[in-house]
């Protein structure tokens, strides 16, 4: 996992991406190069230009998705997504060429031989995708533990998405912790340090709660550091590996002296700028289907058009979000605040359909436009959930420390809930956002975004 501005990317989807972008650029050089005239090309010109063909191509496939680890998704649907990205990328592709400055060399040969070479491409990232990931520096881990919280360990470090990350056995950390991983891995009979030197271990997780006692080797564990291997807690396992603060592993001495969480008016003057440019291009695209959508609702059963509902916001202060009605007029007709179901039976026909394109979330750009709501940031809840998930779940009110968002980091990297559980793992995401939240994060978040509403994923 490299970290790029307070935010973990995984190796071997880095790797990826630099090669598809290598290969990409030499299909262009070589295009360039064999064809009619080559001696006559201005290479000043087509190095830099190739350059940016491959990248946008890669930030393009990025967004489609076709480098988040398959092997947990049907054929069916990765081939779907293949074909998405084929269907996205070529016409971009073209676009691109007719864009960029290469009158004088590009012929229908090079157009032809270079999107074939991206076609071939994409279908080789989808057929290695739907292997286990694996990176050229995949570290040797060993977890410090053998009870329920290394078992968590393991089947985190088991998603595809971990690029291999090879697990060379669990290390008893005393006490009575009971052994719930693999006992045959179970590592016992010597000290902390020369199983890590032996093993040639490059990171120990510490899987173990307990801290008094002596249960933890902390000595052990200071020279594990100072010999060159990287430690970790439980809480920045989870935040290095699934972008999520886990609330069952979280303290409040992490969250007060941690890194991360940090607020400035800096912070804030840059990301106001960039919602205010955002919001408004978005609105000035999106208003040829707005005002349609705004016609079938009108057509369907009548008004009101929009749905307006108090929610909670910076601060705990609550606002009025605007969104697409898609429900009857009577949805709530007891008066009784009920979450919003998958295939939930109060929504309209029109409403089913743009629920699941995501478009009745549009016209909350006029909230971000007046300041009420940021693009990207936590899912603004109503008040009578607020106050019922903040008696159950702990720290629930970090959240509100920065201003909701239309779309945000809960929301691509998980479907939609409907439950206290469901919030329970939608804040550990939250809670990962409001401590890394940078210019960075937010474009990541916008670019999952676009993944997440053509593909239909998590739709509800």
């Amino acid at each position: 996992m490299l970290k790029v501005f307070s935010h973990y990317f995984p190796s071997h989807t880095l790797q990826q991406i630099l090669l598809d972008a290598l290969l990409l650029f030499v299909a262009v050089v070589l295009a360039v190069t064999f064809q009619a005239h080559a001696e006559t090309v201005e290479w000043e010109v087509v190095i830099p230009s190739a350059l940016s063909f491959a990248f946008l191509m890669v930030a393009l496939n990025s967004a489609m998705g076709l480098y988040r680890p398959a092997a947990q998704y049907s054929h069916r649907a990765a081939i779907a997504r293949v074909l998405l990205s084929v269907l996205v990328s070529l016409p971009v592709a073209y676009g691109v060429f007719r864009w960029l400055p290469w009158s004088g060399f590009n012929s229908g040969a090079m157009q032809a031989s270079v999107l074939l070479m991206l076609g071939v491409v994409l279908s080789m990232r989808a057929l290695v995708n739907r292997r286990q990931a694996s990176s050229l520096f995949a570290p040797r881990v060993l977890i410090l533990g053998t009870g329920p919280d290394a078992l968590a360990v393991q089947r985190a470090l088991a998603c595809p998405a971990q690029g291999g990350m090879e697990i060379v056995g669990f290390f008893s950390g005393g006490g009575d912790d009971p052994v719930e991983v693999d006992p045959r891995k179970v590592l016992s009979g010597s000290g902390l340090v020369e199983v890590v030197r032996r093993l040639r271990v490059n990171e120990v997780i510490v899987a173990v709660r307990e801290r008094r006692g002596g249960v933890l080797p902390l000595r052990e564990l200071l020279d594990c550091k100072l010999d060159g291997v990287r430690v970790f807690d439980l809480s920045s396992f989870f935040e290095r590996v699934q972008g999520q603060v886990r609330v069952d592993s979280l303290r409040a001495s992490w969250l007060i002296y941690g890194d991360g969480f940090r607020q400035s008016l800096g912070r804030a003057l840059i990301k106001r700028c960039f919602d205010l440019f955002a919001a408004t291009v978005l609105l000035l695209l999106a208003a040829p289907i707005m005002l349609i959508t705004a016609l079938l609702i009108l057509f369907e059963d009548g008004g009101p058009i929009f749905y307006r509902q108090e929610r909670v916001g910076l601060g705990g202060k609550t606002f009025k979000v605007t969104k697409f009605r898609s429900m009857r007029t009577d949805a709530e007709k007891d008066g009784k605040p009920r979450w919003a179901a998958s295939n939930d039976d109060r929504a309209t026909r029109v409403g089913r359909i743009i629920r699941k394109l995501r478009i009745d979330e549009l016209p909350q750009l006029l909230n971000v436009l007046v300041g009420e709501m940021s693009l990207v940031g936590p899912r603004p809840e109503r008040p009578y959930f607020v106050d019922q998930l903040a008696q159950e779940i702990p720290f629930y009110g970090v959240r509100h420390c920065v201003k909701p968002g239309v779309t945000g980091w809960a929301q691509v990297r998980y479907q939609y809930g409907s439950s206290v559980d469901d919030a329970i793992q939608k804040l550990q995401y939250d809670l990962y956002y409001v401590k890394n939240h940078t210019l960075v994060l937010d474009t990541l978040v916008l670019f999952e975004t676009v993944r997440v509403v053509l593909t239909g994923e998590g739709a509800h």
